[in-house]
């Protein structure tokens, strides 16, 4: 598969400073190898998404806002379910954040697993940090009801702002997990089992599909056959087709050793400034030149005092100070075939900051010097 290039750096709210770019470069292996059950998962184990609606409570202050009707009237009708009869009008729910949580459920899960949830802000709370998601329903797309999810709501940062207005926050805060949050509580109807096995790629690759169906050729004879990128259809020899036979079969081929190959893609995660290229990206000859339009904006506060034996008050107005900071454009020039360490030593010397690199990759991209796909997630 050859090395990968990651990136993750945080981005701050307020001005980004100037920040040098840091490409972490990991050697490849001795064996750029993976196992099939690794790539590839049985085709037919039903996979489908869940979802509902619950409150995640327990916030510090920020959760939705009183003009947040749904929220208001979620709360009450769960304090009602309590026994307790309270009006709407009279809640405050400044603690408490309306959320849709999703989760995945797979034909393998039986009662009583348990299964990660996603729960994200639906109204206008500004941070699920701390919070706790009250018991939900998950149901699938025709309203039937697989699973219930409860717990701590985990967001991997944090969000603190104070009363003037200065904030600092760290990765996004109003998507977060609850590990293990969900418990399934009807299971997923599998298919019956048959003579054939039908395995699909998790990254759908012809190059791929014929090195895995090859290598089961090799040991069994000729019972594996691409169907196209996603599916290797495998016929299970009769030798084999008893239900212990037919499970070390299936291990065995998911055992196997092969080398996947890679398709030359930057992914792109905007919120969080994170960047991942596979090796076999690549640059055309290009010229790129940066530089940054930084614009400041100070606040500071000015009293303003009345006349003498004058019935006015003292006020404080606040003053603003704008500058403007035009940076001189750097221009660095690539050559035919450049790797993507060249390409970050380069972004290196002209100091591009996170949103700089992204931006760089998408005007790459629009000018076709980008020999790979970019994905913005």
């Amino acid at each position: 598969m050859g090395k990968i290039y990651c990136l993750r750096i945080s981005l701050p709210s307020l001005i980004l400073p100037l920040l040098l770019l840091t490409f972490q470069l990991f050697p490849p292996d001795s064996e750029a190898a993976a196992r099939i059950k690794d790539i590839t998962r049985i085709h037919g184990e039903n996979e489908f998404d869940l979802m509902g609606y619950g409150l995640v409570i327990g916030l510090d202050g920020t959760g939705d806002s009183k003009g947040t009707q749904f929220t208001v009237q979620s709360l009450a009708n769960m304090m009602q379910r309590l026994g307790l009869t309270v009006e709407p009008d009279k809640l405050k729910i400044k603690n408490v954040a309306a959320v849709i949580v999703t989760a995945k459920l797979s034909s393998n899960n039986q009662v009583g697993d348990k299964i990660d949830v996603t729960v994200s802000s639906l109204g206008d709370a500004t941070s699920l940090q701390g919070g706790m998601l009250l018991f939900t329903q998950l149901a699938s797309s025709n309203g039937e009801v697989f699973a219930v999810a409860q717990g701590p709501v985990s967001i991997g940062g944090f969000n603190v702002q104070v009363e003037d207005g200065n904030k600092i926050i760290n990765n996004y805060t109003l998507v977060g997990r609850v590990p293990s949050g969900g418990t399934v509580q009807r299971p997923v109807e599998s298919q019956a089992a048959t003579n054939e096995i039908a395995l699909s790629l998790q990254t759908p690759d012809y190059s791929t599909a014929a090195r895995i169906a090859h290598m089961i050729n090799a040991k069994y004879g000729t019972v594996a056959f691409v169907d196209n990128p996603a599916i290797i259809r495998i016929i299970v020899p009769d030798s084999l087709s008893y239900r212990n036979e037919r499970a070390r079969f299936i291990a065995d081929i998911g055992a196997m050793m092969i080398e996947p190959d890679q398709v030359a893609r930057v992914v792109i995660n905007e919120r969080t400034g994170t960047i991942v290229a596979g090796s076999h990206v690549s640059i055309a000859p290009v010229a790129i030149a940066h530089g940054n339009i930084t614009v400041n904006i100070k606040s500071m506060p000015v009293i303003s005092q009345p006349e003498p034996f004058s019935r006015g008050e003292t006020v404080v107005v606040p003053e603003y100070q704008i500058s403007v900071d035009n940076e001189k454009a750097r221009v660095i020039h690539m050559e035919e075939t450049v790797s993507l360490a060249d390409v970050a030593s380069a972004l290196n010397k002209i100091g591009a900051a996170p949103r700089d690199i992204i931006a760089i990759f998408e005007a790459l991209r629009q000018a076709g010097a980008l020999r790979a796909e970019l994905v913005i997630i």
